[in-house]
């Protein structure tokens, strides 16, 4: 059973206790000054496996992307194809999760995920880290992003020019990690203009993480939840968005503002969108409500929502993952 269902199931058990606390549930603590401290053992983090064996389908490996930044990424190949550089496979580009506030690339649900992805797709993973807030407010984790996807263009790394076909790539992201590769790729596109030899086909929304002032119908609902509740995420985008904005800011609600100008622009683009959501996570009316925009603004939507399912059900659970894995296949290879 995995983190979320664990703390899934304790909510059918017993209702939240009224001194709910939500920096704790997220594994934070909040000092004086206005910083946080992570608890670092909250997660059990994984090494990277590049050595290829009989019993080892994916090999993973460390990379630096920017120094000054400090930050990394972990790519995945298939074993099989480590001795074969001529047929290339596509790119998923995968953001992690925590909120942009806690987590890492080498937390083991997401280097789990990452490593039964490159097989189950038959593609190369890349799972870029981006700072964190409250030390980086956003835009900070969308320029990483983004700078991961120049750094992929243009790496010499032997992995990448041998198996990796940039041409279709597509951005990926589970949470907080399904905001940033909706943020990335709008990033890259307008900044960047071409970043060729890189073309982004699409993206894959898994539970992006969503806000706004007002409680939507399914956080209301879902107030309790013991996965990711609405008050847990107010702290997250209390600690992540710039200093002065709201949650009804655009790179938490992106029904506003110009956020239906830049999904008229990812229609122009012509990228294929799958929104994937959970019938139980709070937030399942906003990707709803972002979908349903998309499509009013000429973009190429797949929705995918499960009932029943609580925020990040497929972290850890191989059977979801390999239902949503069959999902993504069919969007990567049309």
């Amino acid at each position: 059973m995995n983190h979320f269902q664990t703390e899934h199931k304790a909510s059918n058990m017993s209702e939240p206790s009224p001194a709910f606390d939500p920096y704790a549930h997220i594994g934070i603590a909040k000092n004086p000054d206005g910083s946080i401290t992570r608890d670092p053992t909250r997660f059990p983090y994984a090494s990277a496996a590049p050595d290829p064996s009989p019993q080892n389908a994916v090999v993973s490996k460390d990379i630096t992307v920017n120094h000054s930044n400090s930050t990394w990424m972990r790519l995945y190949v298939p074993t099989s194809k480590l001795n074969d550089s001529v047929s290339k496979l596509p790119l998923v580009v995968y953001y992690h999760g925590g909120g942009f506030v806690i987590c890492s690339v080498d937390f083991k649900p997401f280097h789990d995920f990452c490593n039964l992805m490159a097989r189950e797709l038959n593609a190369v993973v890349a799972s870029p880290s981006y700072r964190l807030a409250p030390e980086h407010r956003l835009p900070a984790a969308y320029d990483d992003g983004a700078d991961a996807l120049t750094f992929i263009g243009n790496s010499g790394d032997e992995w990448i020019t041998s198996h990796a076909d940039l041409s279709r790539t597509f951005l990926a992201g589970t949470s907080a990690g399904g905001n940033l590769a909706y943020n990335a790729g709008l990033r890259s596109s307008a900044v960047a203009g071409d970043l060729t030899p890189l073309r982004i086909r699409g993206l894959i929304l898994h539970h992006p993480f969503y806000g706004g002032e007002e409680r939507c119908e399914s956080e209301i609902r879902h107030a309790d939840d013991r996965v990711f509740p609405p008050s847990a995420g107010d702290v997250c985008w209390e600690l992540c968005l710039p200093v002065g904005a709201n949650r009804d800011h655009v790179y938490s609600n992106p029904t506003v503002g110009d956020g239906p100008e830049q999904m008229e622009m990812i229609g122009r683009l012509g990228w294929k969108v799958m929104m994937s959501g959970g019938g139980v996570d709070p937030m399942i009316d906003r990707q709803r409500d972002v979908a349903k925009l998309m499509k009013e603004k000429g973009v190429d939507v797949v929705e995918r929502f499960t009932d029943g399912d609580v925020h990040g059900a497929e972290l850890g659970d191989p059977a979801k993952s390999m239902t949503l894995f069959a999902s993504i296949r069919s969007l990567i290879y049309s």
